[in-house]
């Protein structure tokens, strides 16, 4: 055959596996302003730097080898914003983006590709699930390797963009990443509604079932909630560059952003003196880090717990921070969960953690008894133990109980300081009061303020200090001074910014 015969039919091959599912499949996604999963991946990676692998796989079935271009996954690696990452995007105008064996080799190979040689891995999620006629039967469903498949062991970022359906491995893979960002309209699901409704007798409506709100609001499972394609790619993006490209580096360093640290002095008016007076951390976080640098991780769950990456000083930092705006900062088994993923984010991609005090304690009471708190509240502390990378916190105000220790208190981090408004004790003096001594401040005012007394001795910054709980107190205008130098003094020098990774395996979802 003519070496031109060669070029033409490999032409019509390449046309065809670029053509996806087809004209019509393809308009109708332009017509509701959805992108195909090509145009996801250019809209990912630096222009044209997309590197493909595996474009002329089909599905190993004759019958659907036409029909299945790519055979539903478009994977390969690119750069974004010059760094080189891989990419896994379910093409849903073949066949839904079903899972076969062959897509299943290809996406296999991209994550053992991204562990090895140390690539963030990202995932453009919409399918509907394994492809049926593949898996059913004792050769379909004894065919496969499942051991490892979604093992993590963190050795580079996973992160996920949830579009449309997300049932099968999307769903699987979005649970197992770092990050997932759900735009609006996209479900994700074990099941999808028809089977569900199918098995219970029971119509099932798909938002209520794993919309972008259950996930955002309920489950946790959403970091991050987005319009649009674009602007869950760009959340992506946005996410990657403040994590290294493999555990065995440190975090890219930023320029500071200008203006930073320069509305220091605000804080004391931010933050009432009073402790029955709520304000928001948010606005606490925002002065404290560089400007226009803070970067929310499911900021619509346990609205009660802050967890954000920042930058401070050029760094990346992650922040975990009471917000008294919701449940008075009170922290309930949602955001226990909440916090210990943050943990294991951080210390496995070797970023400093901060800690931001102000609470009353856990949240007691049935439904904490019932969501298993004393389980949750040891775990935290196992995963605060493991830590290894740089840690610090700063007490702003109340301080009470065992939360004291999981928000860092008792030398759970490597340098901690007090603002000179901080109280810290067992329990807030006046609840102490009725539980010792079970006086009413009604009916006895003159007892219960002489026993209140007693109760709320020695309880300021700087009988902490006494006793060597915090290394400093300091004026709340020093915060981020505080936070510079302690981190600065606290670099894992030795190691180039690379921490031992202790919570590397820990599971991804609660």
């Amino acid at each position: 055959m003519p070496h031109s015969e060669f070029a033409s039919a490999h032409e019509e091959r390449r046309d065809a596996a670029l053509a996806m599912g087809g004209p019509k499949k393809l308009q109708a996604r332009a017509d509701k302003g959805e992108l195909n999963a090509r145009e996801r991946v250019d809209v990912l990676f630096d222009k044209e730097s997309f590197r493909e692998s595996g474009l002329f796989a089909t599905s190993q079935f004759d019958s659907d080898r036409h029909a299945t271009p790519a055979d539903g996954k478009v994977t390969g690696t690119g750069e974004i914003d010059g760094r080189t990452a891989g990419v896994i995007a379910y093409d849903f105008t073949v066949k839904g983006a079903s899972s076969g064996n062959v897509s299943n080799k290809k996406m296999a190979y991209m994550k053992a590709m991204a562990a090895q040689r140390g690539l963030p891995l990202v995932y453009l999620a919409e399918s509907t699930g394994v492809r049926m006629p593949d898996i059913m039967g004792g050769t379909g469903m004894g065919g496969g390797n499942e051991k490892t498949r979604f093992l993590r062991r963190r050795e580079s970022p996973w992160v996920s963009a949830v579009f449309g359906y997300a049932f099968g491995s999307a769903a699987w893979h979005t649970v197992s990443s770092d990050f997932a960002v759900f735009r609006k309209g996209a479900v994700m699901a074990v099941s999808s509604p028809g089977l569900v409704s199918r098995a219970t007798g029971q119509t099932v409506d798909r938002e209520e079932l794993g919309g972008w709100k259950v996930h955002s609001r309920i489950t946790g499972f959403a970091d991050a909630v987005a319009d649009s394609d674009e602007e869950a790619i760009e959340l992506v993006k946005t996410f990657l560059s403040y994590l290294p490209s493999h555990n065995g580096e440190a975090p890219p360093v930023a320029a500071v952003s200008p203006g930073s640290g320069q509305k220091a002095q605000e804080l004391t008016e931010i933050v009432p003196v009073s402790r029955a007076q709520v304000y928001d951390m948010r606005k606490v976080v925002d002065i404290i880090a560089d400007t226009d640098s803070v970067f929310p991780i499911k900021a619509a769950f346990a609205k009660n717990m802050i967890t954000s990456l920042v930058r401070i000083d050029g760094r990346s930092v992650g922040v975990v921070a009471n917000n008294p705006m919701f449940k008075g900062g009170a922290i309930d088994t949602d955001a226990i969960d909440k916090v210990i993923s943050f943990l294991v984010l951080c210390d496995s991609y070797n970023i400093p953690l901060v800690f931001l005090v102000d609470q009353p304690g856990f949240l007691i009471g049935l439904e904490a008894e019932h969501g298993r708190a004393a389980g949750k509240i040891i775990n935290w502390m196992n995963a605060l133990a493991l830590v290894t990378v740089p840690t610090a916190t700063v007490m702003l105000r109340k301080n009470y109980g065992q939360a004291y220790a999981n928000m860092g208190g008792g030398l759970t981090t490597d340098a901690a300081a007090a603002w000179w408004t901080a109280e810290i004790s067992f329990m807030d003096p006046r609840s102490a009061v009725g539980v010792v001594h079970g006086i009413d401040p009604d009916k006895d005012p003159e007892a219960f303020e002489r026993r209140f007394d007693e109760m709320a001795r020695e309880s300021t910054g700087y009988d902490a200090a006494r006793v060597f709980g915090v290394q400093e107190v300091i004026d709340p205008a020093d915060t981020r001074r505080f936070l510079i130098d302690s981190l600065r003094d606290h670099q894992l020098r030795r190691t180039h910014g690379v921490g031992e990774h202790l919570l590397s395996s820990w599971p991804t979802s609660w």
